[in-house]
């Protein structure tokens, strides 16, 4: 499953996924953003990984935002950015 999502005069966020049993698996989150430290992408993939396929865009968010620590910079995206591309892989 894939899905995009462009923020509005920012960064492209592509999520590729699949579902098993009702969770999200095999999680890859990419695109063109900024990500300070870089290492924070695992941070996001394991949020995001084992969610029910059924889970909101407010829940991932909140799920990605409770990840990441304080110093994070996300540059030219946001957790609601992930969160979309995450349902629009699922939809």
């Amino acid at each position: 499953m894939h899905g995009e999502y462009k923020t509005p005069g920012g960064k492209l966020v592509v999520v590729d996924c699949e579902v098993r049993d009702g969770h999200v698996v095999d999680v890859q989150v990419s695109g063109d953003f900024f990500l300070e430290p870089a290492e924070a992408l695992t941070a996001i993939t394991a949020a995001i990984e084992g969610i029910p396929a059924d889970l909101d865009e407010e829940a991932i968010a909140a799920r990605v935002r409770a990840a990441l620590a304080p110093d994070v910079a996300m540059i030219g995206f946001s957790p609601e950015a992930v969160a979309r591309a995450v349902r629009r892989a699922l939809a």
